[in-house]
């Protein structure tokens, strides 16, 4: 695995195209595997922490409690349909 700082330099030869120039880039860079470690970083998701679960799941619980009680005082149709996005 690469190192974050890692740089891939390549000097232009003198009678040398940019073609050539850009195919020796890509050539050293992905021989130095970046171009693979980028793909894999690309949709890479942190995990979250056992305490911001947890967190999370007592606000689901007292936000169900607040619903589960406005439909028994009769505020909320639990029949009506719930519409979220674009309608």
């Amino acid at each position: 695995m690469a190192v974050a700082g890692t740089r891939v330099a390549v000097e232009r030869g003198k009678n040398e195209s940019s073609t050539a120039l850009i195919r020796r880039f890509t050539r050293r860079a992905q021989g130095l595997g970046l171009v693979r470690e980028m793909r894999d970083r690309r949709y890479f998701k942190r995990t979250k922490s056992k305490n911001v679960g947890l967190k999370r799941a007592l606000i689901n619980k007292t936000r169900r409690e607040n619903y589960n009680e406005l439909v028994k005082l009769g505020k909320i149709d639990p029949a009506a349909k719930k519409v979220r996005g674009k309608r």
